[in-house]
């Protein structure tokens, strides 16, 4: 009857390594501040509004459900309205975009003060506000942008970036909010269109910042341009593009089915063997006992061992487990 319990006590040892291979390896890059953008008008006082409060308010109230959302704020006590929205990277889970589009609003005193107009971009999440009537520019202007150093992966590093960037500016438009992920041999890139772009004009927003990316960076390892309406990122990695990539959710979907199959299999062997030994223990006449069973893995590698119990009638005979 040892056998049900070993079989219990090591799929839950599996499940345990899966959760703990799908996680994150970290969210703090997620609230890494990317740039940021403030008017050089104060509102009245120098004090911000409680408009700006409610806003944010309604933006915080979306954010664990929507990846984009824009809404504005007024009130009959103050003149002013405001108007905001925030913009999520569409890889991002519910509570990560939740917890980004927050951290992006709170900075928003922190780094423009009491400022008409704010936009914090982080590299999860962007978070804007501005009073009504603020002025607007193109869609396509470039707000900010950054390169790596050094150079790419020799001759044709060039080619295989601008293979990775034609496949995201064919299938950019085709839905999931406005986002794309792709890579090429050892280029990752990504973009992230506003989400209330149409297809077409989400195109071609990326399209403008692809052109942006070749002439700004050239033949640089990575790099990122932000306009008005999209951005997009990419970088070579010249060992092949680690756990993740970036890629989101197709990414870790096959990283957490190769880890359970491999898993599985392996507790399959593992109980195969626990049942051949305790035949064999029952033939000499000895108790096999799964109490003495302890399993141990990595979390970090996926690995799951077992060491072997002590048959009961061998208990206190000195030694210990192998």
């Amino acid at each position: 009857m040892g056998i049900p319990r070993a079989l219990l006590l090591l799929l839950l040892h599996v499940a345990v390594v899966v959760v703990l291979r799908s996680l994150p390896v970290s969210s703090a890059d997620l609230y890494a501040l990317v740039y940021k953008g403030c008017s050089n008008q104060s509102f009245p006082g120098g004090a911000v509004p409680p408009t700006v409060a409610a806003l944010s308010s309604s933006l915080s109230a979306q954010s664990a459900s929507a990846k984009f959302y824009k809404t504005s704020s007024s009130s009959s006590a103050s003149s002013t309205s405001v108007f905001g929205l925030f913009q999520c990277r569409g890889d991002l889970s519910g509570s990560d975009c939740a917890a980004c589009v927050s951290r992006a609003m709170s900075s928003w005193s922190e780094v423009c003060g009491a400022s008409v107009a704010a936009r914090v971009q982080l590299t999860g999440c962007l978070a804007l506000y501005e009073i009504s009537g603020f002025p607007q520019v193109s869609g396509t202007q470039m707000l900010f942008k950054t390169c790596g150093t050094g150079g790419g992966g020799g001759t044709d590093f060039e080619m295989r970036r601008d293979t990775a960037f034609a496949q995201m500016e064919a299938s950019v438009g085709g839905g999931n909010g406005g986002f794309y992920a792709t890579s090429y041999q050892q280029v990752y890139a990504m973009a992230q269109c506003e989400g209330d772009l149409s297809s077409g004009d989400c195109g071609q927003c990326v399209t403008q910042a692809v052109q942006h990316v070749e002439v700004e960076c050239g033949g640089a390892p990575s790099g990122q341009v932000y306009l008005e309406k999209c951005y997009i990122s990419y970088s070579y990695y010249p060992h092949g593009i680690p756990h993740g990539g970036g890629i989101g959710g197709q990414q870790t979907a096959k990283t957490v089915a190769i880890v359970l199959g491999g898993a599985v299999g392996l507790g399959f062997v593992v109980i195969c063997l626990l049942f051949a030994r305790s035949l064999v223990k029952k033939k000499e006449g000895g108790e096999w006992n799964t109490e003495g069973i302890v399993f141990f893995g990595s979390s970090s590698s996926g690995h799951v061992g077992v060491r072997h119990a002590i048959p009961r009638d061998e208990r206190g005979k000195g030694g210990s487990a192998k």
